[in-house]
């Protein structure tokens, strides 16, 4: 009985911890959400309720540009990243080949260094291979940061893949194909969305080596 109280005392107080943290991560967005439509240059008090400066925002070409550029090139680095991510996690949990520690150690790389350094390495290497900047360097550059993260994300779900489920099908006879599409695929699926997920927020996000690029 003292056990299972304790158990809802326990469970109570994660939900009380989970809620509060949740409450002091969004209140601030909501409050900004909210003022976005105040009559008001200036958060200074509530002025009254308008649409004008998102109308404003929709008239300059400059930033509808701008957000269609951002929003092509997350789409694109998120898709090829996560593809690639895929093959790199199931190449790095199931195969032995020569380099494969070396390999393992430079998916870390992007995630350590400051993002300045980076682009301007990335900067150096356009440069010196004499291709011009733009969206193809940008998206290149995306790729080379947002692969480190879906590699790690969906490895971590193989590693908690239950190779049984494997092993089942192929006594059953099932051929490598069948095997990846219909059962490792769904299973590390949710895997595969987090890593797209963090992969698209990234891009979005990053501002310092797309301006080097």
């Amino acid at each position: 009985m003292k056990r299972l109280s304790l158990g809802k005392f326990f469970k109570g107080m994660n939900l009380t911890v989970f809620t509060l943290v949740m409450v002091f991560l969004y209140i601030p967005i909501l409050i900004l959400i909210i003022f976005s439509f105040n009559d008001a240059k200036i958060i200074t008090g509530w002025k009254g309720f308008t649409f004008k400066y998102y109308v404003l925002l929709w008239q300059n070409k400059t930033i509808l540009e701008a957000f269609r550029n951002t929003m092509l090139i997350a789409g694109l680095s998120t898709l090829i990243s996560t593809v690639l991510g895929v093959l790199g996690a199931l190449g790095l949990e199931y195969h032995k080949f020569s380099g494969r520690k070396l390999f393992s150690a430079l998916i870390y790389i992007p995630l350590v260094i400051p993002d300045i350094l980076m682009g301007v390495s990335l900067a150096l290497l356009f440069n010196f291979t004499r291709v011009n900047t733009g969206m193809l360097t940008v998206l290149i550059a995306h790729i080379t940061f947002c692969i480190s993260y879906t590699v790690i994300v969906i490895q971590s779900r193989l590693e908690g893949f239950d190779y049984s489920l494997v092993e089942a099908a192929m006594d059953l006879g099932a051929k490598p194909a069948t095997i990846f599409w219909k059962i490792k695929l769904p299973l590390i699926m949710p895997g595969i969305i987090a890593a797209a997920l963090l992969a698209f927020t990234l891009s979005i996000d990053d501002f310092i080596i797309t301006f080097f690029t």
